[in-house]
This record gives C-alpha cells, structure tokens and sequence, in this order.
C-alpha cells in the first residue's frame, strides 16, 4: 500500500512507520519540517511540506494523527485555537484535497480521544454511548471526528481512533512522570479515583494496523485496554517498576490553581472500553498493566 500519514513523526507515527516500512508499504508523512521526516520515521519514508506535492498519485489509505500536545502547557484562548487548528483545520484541508483528487483512497483513519465522552466518573463508557459530559476536550474531539466524517461524503471508509493514554519507553506522558518518580515525588493526582484508559504502543499500531486491513471496520474505536485503571492503582503500579514511593498526592486545588481549565483532563477521566474493537476480533497482547510497565520499563534503568 501507499500510505499517506499526518502526524507522522509524533510517538505513534513513527512507530507506524517502522512497522509498516517493515510490512513493506510506501510511506509519505506529510509535516511542518520534511527534511527531518527520513530521520525520525526511516529512511525510506518521503516526507512532504504541501499536499500537492503529491500530484495524481495513487494514495490506498490516509492516517491523520496530527494534532499540537494537549497537556503540554494551560489552555489559554490562544492554546485553544492552536489545538483547534492543529487538529480540525488540518483535517478539513486535508478533506478539501482529497475532495479534489478524482483518484480517492478508500479508507481513512482519523485521530481523536477518549476524552470525547467527557469526565465519565464510574460509569463504563462504550463507542455506542453520546458524550456524558461537555467540557473543552470533549468539544475538540467532537469538532475533529466531525471534519473526518466528510470522508464518508467522499465515498471513503472512516475510522475514527478514541485513543486513550499511550504507553511507550521512550516518549509520551510516561517520560513527564519520571523525574517526580526519581525524586520520590510520585503519587496520585486529587483523589486518585478518576480513570485512566491505557494502551501499550504495540497494541495501538496493533490495532490500526487491523483496523486498516479489515474493510467492514469503520466509525468510532476506543483505542484502549480493556482493563482501565484507577489513577491511585496507576500510580502504584509505576512506582512498583521504577522502585520509588507513589504515595505523594497532588492536591486537586495546586492542579487548578497552576493550571486553570486544563486540569479538569488530569482530575476527570474515562472508564472506556474497547467494545468494537473485541467484537471485531482483535487480540490485545497487553492487558494488564503491570505486565505493559514492566514490559515497557522494568528492563530499564529503574528512575
């Protein structure tokens, strides 16, 4: 296949690239800096600065991972619209371009997140429930699957992605929680309660890689373990494969005040459940989480 990526030197991007290349399949990332593309993604991956540069090329499929960091920093007016751009722009003038094309490819996976349902609290959430609550993430996730959904206008199969919580040795949120852990300030943030719906990187190329290849597979995934977990178990768990304490709570109040509107995401949570994605067929081969840490980080320096 011809495969055609955004987002593709972000931490699942280039993992895609590497087990794709290794399936065989042209790759084209399209980015802000594709001179750094064959360096992050392989040497073989061609990386693009303009959709056109593309021409008539025959494209079998289009991932589109693109989006700036959501919890890199508060989410003031100006954060908001980059994340908006970032990802909901992007993606209407991706659609505009392939509405362009005569020649379309036929399926189209999209990114998007658990967060979509909103802060869920207990309740077990699944791809055929509406949202359960409203709040900036929800609505970014809303606004970004409804832009992928014009692919179906185009008369191609979309796929929408509800990723929750990547987990990876290198990269991702695992990486920001190291050094608290290494100076024994480890612990779990407000209450520890909320939900964090987790997912081994293997299983997330795992199962876009399956969700690709299976033509009857189309609208939303959650893209996460079957086995969520509490924050508070979450925390513990890490401190057991990094051998530092976990019992130092965040107060809810320091994460409100340092960090405004964009705590609601790291005090609310989701109890999502891969329901589409077992029905279908697809075999996790992490669905525990201390087995996925300690695969991920208990052969490595242990913080």
């Amino acid at each position: 296949m011809q495969i055609l990526l955004t987002g593709g030197t972000g931490l699942i991007g280039r993992a895609l690239c590497r087990h794709w290349l290794a399936q065989g399949h042209q790759l084209v990332v399209w980015s802000r800096q594709p001179e750094q593309v064959a360096r992050l993604c392989g040497a073989q991956v061609r990386g693009i600065a303009r959709l056109e540069e593309l021409g008539d090329e025959h494209l079998d499929a289009v991932v589109n991972l693109a989006g700036a960091p959501i919890a890199d920093r508060p989410w003031t007016n100006k954060r908001k619209a980059l994340l908006l751009a970032s990802r909901v722009a992007l993606t209407e003038q991706l659609l505009a371009w392939l509405g362009s094309r005569l020649d379309r490819p036929k399926v189209l996976l999209s990114g998007s997140a658990v967060g979509w349902y909103g802060d869920g609290g207990d309740q077990p959430l699944t791809e055929g429930m509406a949202p359960v609550a409203s709040d900036f993430a929800s609505q970014l996730c809303a606004a970004w699957e409804a832009a992928a959904l014009e692919g179906e206008m185009l008369g191609m199969r979309v796929v929408l992605l509800r990723t929750g919580l990547v987990l990876a040795a290198q990269g991702g949120f695992l990486s920001r929680l190291r050094l608290p852990f290494k100076l024994g300030l480890g612990g779990p943030l407000g209450n520890g309660q909320q939900w964090m719906p987790w997912i081994h990187l293997q299983d997330q190329i795992g199962l876009i890689d399956f969700l690709l290849q299976h033509d009857d597979a189309r609208g939303p995934y959650n893209a996460c373990a079957p086995a969520p977990a509490r924050n508070l178990d979450f925390s513990r768990a890490l401190g057991r494969v990094w051998h530092r304490p976990a019992w130092l709570p965040m107060p809810a109040w320091v994460l409100r005040l340092g960090l405004g509107e964009l705590s609601g995401l790291l005090l609310g949570g989701q109890r999502a459940l891969p329901e589409r994605l077992k029905a279908a067929g697809f075999t996790f081969r992490f669905t525990d989480l201390d087995a996925a840490l300690n695969d991920l980080l208990g052969h490595k320096d242990t913080a």
